[in-house]
């Protein structure tokens, strides 16, 4: 019995020695795999856990006027991220962040958004840090775990307000971007272009971002920043040369803001070929302002105010022409030889025009008398292109104002050009009036004087008189690369041209813009008062010079100027400015008493909040489609 006690115990004792082999074999097997076989796999995954990895922004490329002068460049600057396990992790760093620094609660409520979207990435807390608030967090490191603080460069615009809507601003991608391809190649964290031409070259400006590794413990605490692996360095973006003068665009911003603040409006100047020296809105606003993102209490600012500083008037608003679309009138009759320079129609100027049971009005009111096609464009006066309106007749009119390109874009290189406002043909009218809603007759008077269905952009109609100036072919204006494929002739003769410059050139020395004369140059323009039916009228003035060379075309229109000859002495003076220097503007025009007074901003405490803001989309403000039946010069 005792025997058989000890063979039981001896095979106990074999079967758990076996049992501890094979326990052995399998854990030595399994130790293999991992450590061996699946080296690599958990290798990562550590790497994963221990290494992360931080963006490094590419530098944007800078932005050049015509001589090379800084319209856009970089400046060193501050990014300050953590890095967080989960979301609750990082609110309860940011909310010792925010006993630090006293970030506002929507501020920080947008960094925790931003994690959600990315949570591989850093978590981005400001990318405009001052030194002040660097020093401050550094100070507090031990309480901030994740907290990482990079040296990137940042946009700066050093002419500010003055070319904010030609030049744009910078700002985060966002995940409508994203899902729309509108950037193609940027990820959520990019910086991208916003409006103007940050927009419009952000492929060229951008460049491509680089890459650097740091340590971080197991509870996401930062252990190391340097020696964990190679970085990628970025590449910066290519630098852009525009067509700009700097100068000159300053000017006008100064003179603006002297001669008529709070005036709203727009000025464009093109050189002769159609390159962009100046495009200039008002009002405007500071780009510097959206770098890093911009404040809930600015943007409030911006999104509250009537005058919509926001919106390039000089692109996007649509007005009724007025009298500059005279000229285009005037080149439809001389291409179809409808009249000559010396012709004279039927009826004298007697104040106006009757029109069976309704009387059009000449803005003045005694009348002009007798009068040719030159003295007509000299004085304005409408009675005349009644009746050359009515001798064309609305086809030729339509026609004639689609091939000279009154319904297209002007074809510039900028974001959001709004669409010019032209009918296609009469069928239009039977659609918008119904059929008996109106008559030829009645459209063939308002288009002849530019009011009606008939609404263009400034760009659009500088460009048309940049044509007028040269020879006679119209040319997409453009601030970086000129479009050899965008050229089409008004198909007027040299002679036909020059006739209109005359014209153009009485206007200025003795006609209805006389105030804006000048005894050392010749310039030759174009008043006109557009009607409004929301207020005081617009005023025009379109001029070039010198007269017999033309190096430069300015246009502008001013809201509620209510006549075109109070807009003219300002464009003269930007005229004899690009052209015989800065000696040139007479100091006492400076000191002209202001017209008009700017406007208080009331903050909409319901407006929606984004920190990187789109500029506005394309708008019809102020379009005013309305057939007047007291048109004015």
């Amino acid at each position: 019995m005792k025997g058989f006690h000890s063979y039981r115990l001896r095979s106990r004792a074999a079967m758990a020695q076996w049992g501890l082999v094979a326990v052995f074999i399998v854990l030595a097997g399994t130790f293999f795999r991992l450590q061996v076989i699946q080296y690599q796999r958990f290798q990562l995954r550590a790497e994963d856990n221990r290494v992360r990895s931080v963006p490094l922004m590419a530098p944007r490329g800078p932005i050049l006027d015509r001589d090379g002068r800084i319209i856009a460049e970089n400046v060193p600057g501050f990014a300050v991220k953590f890095l967080a396990r989960s979301e609750d992790s990082l609110r309860a760093v940011l909310a010792r962040v925010q006993d630090i620094i006293h970030l506002d609660s929507l501020h920080l409520e947008r960094v925790v958004q931003r994690y959600r979207r990315a949570r591989h990435l850093p978590a981005l807390l400001t990318a405009d840090g001052s030194f002040e608030m660097i020093s401050q967090l550094e100070e507090h490191r031990a309480l901030l775990p994740g907290m990482v603080i990079e040296s990137e460069p940042k946009r700066h615009y050093p002419h500010g307000a003055a070319l904010a809507h030609v030049v744009g601003y910078v700002g985060e991608v966002n995940e409508d971007d994203l899902a729309t391809g509108r950037f193609p190649g940027a990820r959520l964290g990019t910086m991208v272009g916003r409006g103007g031409l940050e927009e419009e070259y952000d492929a060229v400006l951008r460049g491509l971002p680089g890459v650097r590794f740091i340590e971080v413990s197991a509870i996401g605490r930062l252990v190391r920043e340097a020696g964990v692996a190679p970085t990628l360095l970025p590449t910066g973006g290519q630098p852009l040369r525009t067509t700009i003068d700097i100068d000159l665009q300053v000017f006008i911003d100064s003179l603006w803001r002297v001669r008529h603040p709070g005036r709203r409006g727009a000025l464009v100047a093109l050189g002769p070929d159609g390159e962009v020296r100046a495009s200039y809105s008002a009002p405007t606003y500071d780009p510097n302002l959206f770098i890093g993102g911009i404040s809930e209490s600015e943007w409030r600012l911006m999104v509250s105010d009537p005058s919509k500083p926001l919106f390039n008037r000089a692109i996007q608003a649509r007005y009724p022409p007025a009298s500059p679309f005279k000229l285009a009138v005037a080149a439809m009759g001389l291409k179809r030889g409808i009249v000559t320079p010396g012709s004279y129609m039927p009826q004298p100027c007697r104040g106006g025009l009757r029109l069976g049971n309704r009387f059009f009005r000449c803005w003045k009111r005694e009348g002009h008398g007798r009068l040719d096609l030159t003295g007509a464009i000299r004085e304005s006066c409408d009675v005349y292109f009644y009746q050359l309106g009515a001798r064309l007749g609305l086809n030729a009119i339509l026609e004639d104002g689609l091939a000279m390109g009154f319904r297209e874009r002007s074809g510039v290189d900028l974001q959001s050009e709004a669409r010019s406002i032209y009918p296609y043909s009469t069928a239009y009218f039977d659609q918008v009036y119904g059929p008996r809603g109106w008559t030829a007759q009645g459209a063939e008077f308002n288009m002849a004087i530019g009011q009606g269905d008939n609404a263009q952009t400034l760009m659009n109609m500088v460009k048309f008189y940049q044509a007028l100036a040269g020879d006679g072919w119209l040319d997409a204006p453009y601030l970086v690369q000129r479009r050899s494929d965008a050229r089409h002739d008004l198909g007027l003769t040299p002679s036909q041209l020059e006739a209109l410059r005359k014209a153009m050139v009485e206007v200025v020395e003795t006609g209805t813009a006389v105030r804006s004369r000048r005894s050392d140059l010749a310039i030759a323009g174009k008043t006109g008062t557009a009607q409004n039916s929301h207020g005081a009228d617009h005023g025009w003035f379109i001029g070039f010079a010198p007269a017999d060379d033309p190096q430069i075309i300015v246009g502008a229109i001013m809201e509620f100027a209510e006549h075109g000859s109070r807009v003219a002495p300002f464009v003269a003076d930007v005229i004899s400015r690009y052209v015989l220097g800065p000696d040139a503007v007479e100091q006492r025009r400076f000191l002209m008493p202001a017209d008009s007074a700017p406007r208080a901003v009331q903050i909409d405490p319901q407006a929606s909040v984004d920190p990187n803001p789109s500029p506005p989309a394309d708008s019809t403000y102020p379009v005013i489609p309305f057939v007047a039946p007291f048109p004015l010069p």
